[in-house]
Formats: C-alpha cells, structure tokens, sequence
C-alpha cells in the first residue's frame, strides 16, 4: 500500500499508456469499416453493392472504378445519386482513401448502416488490377 501511495504517478502513467495503446482498437469498432479491393468486388458481386467515388470532379475524370458513382464528399448530404434503399451496401472510394474514409462516417449519419471505405482508394483498386477508366472531360 506504502508503495502505491508513493509512486502514484507511475501508476497513473502505465494506465494512461495502456488506455492510449488500446485506444486504436477501441475507436476502429465505431469507426469506417474498411475493405481491400478484393472484398470490394466481392461486395459488388455478391451483395449488389453500389461503388461510390467521393472524389472531386476533376479527379473522377482522370480516372475511377469503372461503374463508380461520382458522388463528392462535399456533396455528399442530401445527393439524389446516393441510393434511395439504405439497406444496399455501399463501397465508398478516392484516390487515397483518406476522404473515403470521412464519407462513410457521414453516409452513417445518413442512415446508410452498410458503408465500407475502400482501403488504399484508387491506387490499391489499380494495384489488384481492376478496371479503371477516364470520363471525356
């Protein structure tokens, strides 16, 4: 007991580690759920999801997944290109992921229960060699 009323700073610095290293794990559940390329197309295939590219304009027309949706991330709210069933699952994507990310905490929010960012975006679904196309400008 003597030792814990001595050194109660050390103690309080271990718990607040240990809190800080198991927070990532804690955080992830809530969190995007996240899906490589293969469990993209998988989703696709099987489970009739819709491939959303939150990228900007620009960017869709230098290139995207054949078949995506350019929905932006700013536009995200309230968008008539989103599906009307909420219950369809979703494969949210961009160029890095990053924004993919973001967008299915919002798509969340917006009731959409079923939302995975694509991990990597655009450069890991050309990596797995999937079909990539160009919009004319």
């Amino acid at each position: 007991m003597k030792f814990l009323l001595e050194y109660w700073y050390l103690i309080l610095t271990a718990a607040v580690s240990g809190g800080l290293l198991l927070w990532p794990m804690a955080s992830r559940s809530g969190g995007a759920h996240r899906v490589n390329a293969a469990e993209a197309v998988r989703l696709i295939n099987r489970e009739k999801a819709v491939l959303i590219d939150v990228s900007e304009p620009a960017e869709y027309a230098a290139g995207h997944a054949k078949q995506a949706r350019n929905i932006p991330f700013s536009s995200l709210e309230g968008n008539k290109a989103l599906p009307t069933n909420k219950a369809v699952p979703l494969v949210v994507m961009c160029p890095t992921g990053a924004r993919a990310n973001r967008a299915v905490a919002t798509l969340r929010k917006l009731g959409y229960e079923q939302t995975n960012a694509l991990i990597g975006g655009l450069a890991a679904w050309r990596e797995a060699q999937l079909p990539v196309e160009k919009s004319a400008a």
